[in-house]
């Protein structure tokens, strides 16, 4: 077998690509430690702070270069309780929901948001994911979509009932009408 110059011009190009890629991961990591993380705290503590919403702001920094940005609701009482003896209970704690910009490893920024959950009421909900960026893409306009994307899902989970149809008895094409052996 052998290979062509062009072979090896595809080659040295998808080279350059990974170099560049890999590049990209120090500058992205540089510019969350020099501006964005302080950027996303400023905004996120102004937003709050116009519209009074209870909350805290943490910066998670375990691990160097996987940091987080989390805007958070707490926790607090849920209003549930098991019983622990007679005539007692212990309060089951609802975690209220957060909204989280993490660093990934590569340096790019995963949005997302974690769900309220009572403890050992069911299962946590799995986190949702807005949008991963590169960290000079995110602006104060997009923050103040993720804060109202935010507010939204957690408003929608305090206000959980079954008004809204199940999404297998919607109708629509092909959907209720079907009829056997077709």
């Amino acid at each position: 077998m052998t290979f062509t110059e062009q072979d090896y011009q595809n080659f040295r190009r998808k080279v350059e690509h990974y170099k560049e890629i890999v590049n990209n991961a120090t500058q992205y990591r540089a510019h969350w430690h020099k501006k964005l993380k302080k950027e996303l705290i400023e905004l996120l503590q102004k937003a709050v702070e116009v519209a009074a919403l209870p909350c805290t702001i943490e910066v998670r920094s375990e691990i160097q270069n996987l940091e987080a940005v989390v805007l958070t609701l707490g926790s607090s009482k849920s209003g549930l309780g098991e019983p622990v003896g007679e005539g007692l209970h212990r309060d089951l704690i609802k975690q209220n929901g957060s909204l989280v910009y993490q660093q990934l490893f590569n340096g790019k920024i995963l949005v997302l948001i974690n769900y309220p959950y009572i403890e050992k009421y069911g299962q946590p909900q799995q986190p949702k994911t807005l949008a991963i960026y590169r960290p000079e893409e995110i602006k104060e306009p997009y923050v103040i979509r993720h804060l109202e994307g935010f507010i939204t899902e957690v408003t929608a989970w305090e206000d959980y009932d079954d008004d809204r149809p199940d999404e297998n008895q919607r109708i629509g094409f092909k959907l209720n009408f079907e009829q056997d052996g077709q």
